[in-house]
């Protein structure tokens, strides 16, 4: 049977949780804590104004708040497990407080997943795709959250062909996740744009989207405010919001379903669009 993206599934949760991908665009908003990150960086560090601006993020469309406390910039210096679990603990229980929202932590530290759905987290976010701590992969079978297995291209050899290197790097993650006992259901895919990847791969990722739809699973995409956005707009990483919502409009038509983005309002409004085209084509 065909795989379509646009058909309802299920994404399996910690704490009983579940969302609904599929028939429309989900947004993921970003609240790096953090001083470093690349277009944020030092805008909520403080824990307060995290949460604020969650809270501000959810008003505005996000049905995601993905919780960080490392950059992942090519050039940023490592933390920590301790400092990285100073920063996003109190910001994750503080939310899961005072909201309903689906939390996910941003981390490839099994130790830092496991304490973050303790605080309430719902999803685990690796960004080396479970192949630097694959440990994480155990955290997310025994507690049940969801997990977004991220390709890389850092630290090792990619192969030429760029979607060739996504089934080469990912098979082996899914592997990783069968392995520990996560059930497929669990699992959502995240291309990694950006992760070593130059503007013109970037741009074949994109135009070559949907041969990801092999893997069978919902795909999650990150291309808010990226270098390639950048190089193809000629603006700086403040000014990408619009080339971001662009790239989402079109990774949304290619049946992307998650997006994790820095400004929530400009990319609602290219999913509703999106979504509408979507739906009229298919009434």
């Amino acid at each position: 049977m065909t795989y379509d993206p646009f058909q309802p599934s299920r994404w399996h949760l910690a704490h009983g949780r579940d969302l609904e991908l599929g028939p429309r665009g989900v947004l993921m908003a970003i609240i790096n804590v953090t001083p470093d990150s690349f277009s944020d960086g030092g805008r909520f560090a403080d824990p307060d104004a995290a949460v604020r601006a969650a809270l501000r993020a959810l008003e505005a469309g996000a049905e995601i708040l993905d919780i960080g406390g490392e950059s992942t910039r090519p050039d940023a210096k490592p933390v920590s497990a301790d400092e990285e679990q100073a920063r996003i603990l109190p910001v994750i229980a503080a939310i899961a407080r005072q909201s309903q929202a689906v939390i996910s932590v941003d981390t490839y530290r099994a130790e830092t997943a496991r304490l973050a759905v303790d605080a309430g987290a719902h999803i685990v976010n690796d960004v080396y795709g479970l192949q630097r701590e694959p440990a994480i992969a155990t955290v997310a079978a025994e507690t049940g959250a969801g997990l977004c297995i991220m390709h890389t291209g850092r630290d090792r050899e990619k192969l030429s062909d760029v979607i060739e290197d996504q089934f080469h790097f990912l098979e082996r993650s899914l592997q990783i996740a069968a392995d520990a006992g996560v059930a497929r259901e669990g699992i959502v895919l995240d291309p990694g744009f950006g992760f070593a990847k130059d503007t013109n791969e970037n741009l074949e990722l994109m135009a070559r989207f949907r041969a990801l739809h092999e893997f069978r699973r919902p795909l999650f995409v990150g291309t808010s405010r990226k270098r390639f956005v950048g190089a193809v707009t000629g603006r700086e990483a403040g000014g990408r919001d619009v080339g971001t919502a662009a790239t989402t409009a079109l990774l949304r038509t290619a049946g992307a379903a998650i997006f994790r983005v820095h400004d929530v309002a400009i990319n609602r409004d290219a999913l509703a669009v999106a979504d509408a085209m979507l739906a009229a084509k298919n009434s």
